[in-house]
């Protein structure tokens, strides 16, 4: 059995003050902490910056027990470990990139129960020798949390497919421990909207979870879309906003790997102090970028998706989308790292003359995106006929090179269950969903050329319609 724990409230309150040193919480960071302590489910929205690690953690280290944190990045697990760390909390993670004495002390830790967090990716936490130690019947765990939720729905069904498998956890975990144990889930998340938050309760199998949804507004944000005739004339807008900002802290969002390198070049060859950022770079690289813009010796940094996430720098003045990204859900992750000091901060995005004549370059970014959703299903539906009716994720993946995302869209289109998380049985019923990720698609197109507030039409995507109701944010570019 879990024990209960009878922590009252002030003690719950004197804990946080003595590790956060922070007076009191912001609402709603006590109701959900009191939410977790009772060990119920909870779904959380809670804007950038909004301070949602602090209502995991503050939980688990007032129970005796583990709780396992699922996070998508190892830049974003390892700021929140160093911070525990300096506030002498036990608390540790395991990635691929760790030194092997490391790995072996944290398993040693987790083995011993010295833990109270232990942070992993879902592609670690389903590796064999992790699951065997989680699944050893005095091994006792409170709770799973999965931070930033939206990675499930972004990226679940392509490049990182373990995330439709954590719906399986809690079930056969459950199975190995003693009978009346409780494991609760709670995912966090700055950016789902209604589609997504669905896709999140339903993949993680939650029960009845509380919600907790605070909207994504921020009045000191400054959203504002502008066309770039030519890819000349784009490069030309970049430089004169950057020209016009000299010194202040921003980040310029780019689509590929490529695409960062070739303008992190061409800004160094204009003389400017900035780096190229992407999921390519070995760690040390990542880490040693990071560094240099944490501390100012470089004003921004040319990156991907891959930066940014958990990434705290209060004093971001802008960030610039040099090409849009595909989802409106990231769109919002990455313009919401602006301006966390509450002073005005700005956010451009740099789109293609609609006809696509004169730059065709969206257009095939979108395209191209599109496409590879379609024959991704397509390889799906196909090794749908090859596949045993039950089987086992690693024998799968061993036969057929794309198979972990082929089973990830069955699991998406409703044609395959999660026995436990390493096997799987197929369904006789087929629903031929779209994919999530295509409306996705549409929603983000629908934004940069909308000529309603951006603000109200971002509320609307996101679910808040009460809110959104004649709303004029008076800050974006369509108010202005």
């Amino acid at each position: 059995m879990n024990h209960q724990i009878t922590t009252s409230w002030n003690e719950v309150r004197a804990t946080f003050q003595k590790i956060w040193r922070y007076e009191d919480f912001r609402p709603p960071q006590g109701e959900i902490i009191s939410c977790l302590l009772a060990q119920k489910d909870a779904l959380i929205l809670m804007p950038t910056g909004g301070g949602k690690s602090i209502c995991f953690q503050l939980p688990a280290l007032l129970q005796t027990g583990l709780t396992l944190v699922v996070s998508p990045l190892v830049a974003l697990m390892e700021n929140q470990v160093q911070e525990l760390l300096q506030h002498h909390q036990k608390a540790a993670l395991l990635h691929s990139e760790l030194p092997s004495s490391q790995r072996r002390a944290t398993l040693q830790a987790l083995e011993r129960q010295q833990l109270r967090l232990l942070y992993l990716s879902p592609e670690t936490l389903l590796s064999a020798p992790v699951w065997e130690r989680l699944s050893q019947p005095k091994l006792q765990i409170n709770a799973l949390i999965l931070d930033e939720a939206h990675c499930l729905v972004q990226w679940g069904e392509t490049f990182r497919p373990a995330y439709r498998r954590l719906g399986a956890v809690r079930p056969a975990l459950l199975k190995s421990k003693p009978s009346g144990t409780k494991i609760s889930l709670a995912a966090f998340t700055a950016t789902a909207d209604p589609l997504a938050q669905t896709t999140i309760k339903t993949v993680l199998q939650l029960q009845q979870p509380e919600i907790f949804r605070l909207n994504p507004y921020r009045p000191n944000l400054h959203p504002s879309i502008r066309i770039a005739w030519t890819p000349r004339g784009r490069k030309q807008q970049l430089l004169k906003f950057i020209q016009n900002r000299p010194q202040q802290a921003g980040l310029i969002y780019v689509r590929t790997r490529r695409d960062s390198e070739n303008l992190a070049a061409w800004l160094a060859e204009m003389g400017y102090a900035t780096a190229s950022y992407h999921a390519g770079l070995g760690a040390a690289e990542r880490r040693a970028v990071e560094a240099s813009w944490l501390s100012d010796k470089i004003p921004f940094v040319v990156c991907t998706c891959a930066f940014g996430m958990g990434i705290n720098k209060s004093n971001v003045r802008w960030i610039i989308h040099f090409h849009a990204p595909h989802l409106l859900s990231e769109y919002v992750q990455e313009i919401g790292r602006a301006g966390r000091d509450g002073k005005p901060a700005e956010a451009l995005t740099l789109v293609s003359e609609p006809t696509g004549w004169l730059d065709p370059e969206d257009k095939q970014r979108q395209q191209f995106f599109e496409e590879k959703m379609r024959s991704q299903q397509q390889t799906a539906q196909q090794l749908i006929k090859k596949l045993p009716k039950q089987g086992e994720v690693n024998a799968v993946t061993r036969q057929f090179p794309d198979g972990a995302t082929a089973l990830a869209l069955l699991h998406s289109s409703g044609q395959l269950n999660w026995l436990d998380p390493f096997h799987y049985s197929i369904e006789q019923k087929t629903k031929n969903q779209p994919t999530t990720q295509l409306q996705a698609g549409k929603q983000m197109h629908q934004y940069l050329t909308t000529k309603q507030c951006r603000w109200q039409f971002l509320l609307n995507a996101f679910g808040f319609d009460k809110e959104a109701a004649n709303w004029r944010c008076g800050h974006c570019d369509n108010c202005c």
